[in-house]
């Protein structure tokens, strides 16, 4: 099985910043794209940023110029700098990966838990 657990998540103060991290655990044989995703209370959950296995990227319009995505590979990890927070970025943060594992090799979808991030004064 693969699991993917958050962790960072906390309440910040506007203007702030959190780092995110999301660990890969398993039987894996590769990592492809990985996102990170979010969810207001009474919002539609939606896509933050992604990154492809290479370390292209790509963000929400939201979030240009103040978030940052980044890999490590040997630790199969994402994470997500989180800078010039804003109350509207409170939500609940989810990671998101295509995962292959050994005996499979196909890919297939994987969620973490989530974690919250709370930014007010």
């Amino acid at each position: 099985q693969v699991q993917l657990v958050e962790s960072g998540g906390g309440l910040v103060q506007p203007g702030g910043s959190l780092r995110l991290s999301c660990a890969a655990s398993g039987s894996i044989f590769s990592i492809g794209a990985m996102e990170w995703y979010r969810q207001a209370p009474g919002k539609e959950r939606e896509l933050v940023a992604t990154i492809a296995s290479g370390g292209s990227t790509n963000y929400a319009d939201s979030v240009k110029g103040r978030f940052i995505i980044s890999r490590d590979n040997a630790k199969n990890t994402v994470y997500l700098q989180m800078n010039s927070l804003k109350p509207e970025d409170t939500a609940v943060y989810y990671c998101h990966a295509d995962v292959a594992r050994y005996g499979s090799y196909r890919y297939y979808a994987y969620w973490g838990q989530g974690t919250q991030v709370t930014v007010s004064s």
